[in-house]
């Protein structure tokens, strides 16, 4: 009896060492791999993509990527993603998706403006995508993996700290939602409608307008519907739904109070066509 008490102890410590808070939301998440492998995989994918992703030389979309990134990642504060080398890459793909991956690395799919049309529409996918990485959406994820390699959750607690490594690049990938296939169910709904919480401040605090982050969930709905059973990344990793609009226009007034309260003051919208 001694031995199972010492044991249910044991094992409650490392999920108390295993959890880390959420920002913004304040939700207790588990981990079991370690931040450090994380960021040190998650950058060998990006630089992997890099050399395999036809990289856009669109002047017009890169300058637009490049100014509303750097004001996004002033947003979020250093200790949320205390390594981050900022990156803003535009893959030259017709693919409407978008992802950020832990070290500061953010991918734009040329697709993606099929849905964006302004800067602050661009300013809420990134400023989302960048919130599943400071939600630690990626550890959770490969967490499961590993619980399930490892025969449960208790053999994924006696790995705790031992790192993304055990699983592997497709792994890592695949917890992004960009494996092999090039798509996959990477985030339930939940964690989307977290993200959602998370980056709509982001971008708020950037000075962008989060009234447009609602614009660009409704322009997503009508692609959705245009194209009916979608093959795009995002669209299948990124669902959209009247739950996830009618939470962004709760917000709102929080939202819009701290851009108020924001010292930088974003420029007009940029419409290119």
């Amino acid at each position: 009896m001694k031995m199972l008490s010492a044991c249910i102890a044991a094992t409650f410590a490392a999920l108390l060492a295993g959890c880390s808070e959420v920002p913004v939301t304040g939700r207790h998440a588990l981990s079991l791999v370690d931040d450090k492998e994380v960021t040190k995989m998650s950058i060998a994918a990006f630089d992997d993509m890099k050399a395999h992703t036809r990289i856009s030389n669109d002047k017009a979309r890169n300058e637009q990527l490049q100014r509303v990134g750097e004001r996004i990642q002033h947003a979020v504060p250093y200790w949320q993603m205390p390594d981050a080398d900022w990156e803003f890459v535009l893959f030259d793909s017709p693919d409407i998706n978008a992802f950020a991956m832990a070290g500061g690395k953010v991918g734009v799919f040329m697709g993606l403006f099929k849905i964006v049309e302004n800067d602050d529409q661009l300013a809420s996918v990134i400023g989302h995508e960048i919130a599943h990485v400071t939600a630690k959406h990626i550890n959770e994820n490969l967490s499961q993996q590993l619980a399930m390699q490892t025969g449960g959750l208790i053999g994924g607690i006696a790995m705790l700290g031992t790192g993304a490594g055990l699983l592997g690049t497709e792994a890592v990938m695949s917890a992004y939602g960009l494996g092999a296939a090039g798509a996959g169910a990477a985030f339930d709904r939940n964690k989307e409608k977290e993200a959602d919480h998370i980056g709509i401040m982001y971008m708020a605090k950037a000075g962008y307008d989060p009234e447009e982050g609602v614009k660009v969930l409704e322009h997503l709905d009508e692609e959705m519907q245009s194209q009916g059973a979608s093959t795009s990344s995002f669209l299948s990793t990124h669902p959209s739904n009247p739950e996830r609009i009618q939470q962004l226009r709760d917000l709102m007034p929080e939202a819009l109070k701290v851009r108020e309260r924001n010292s930088i003051a974003a420029p007009p919208p940029t419409i290119i066509k």
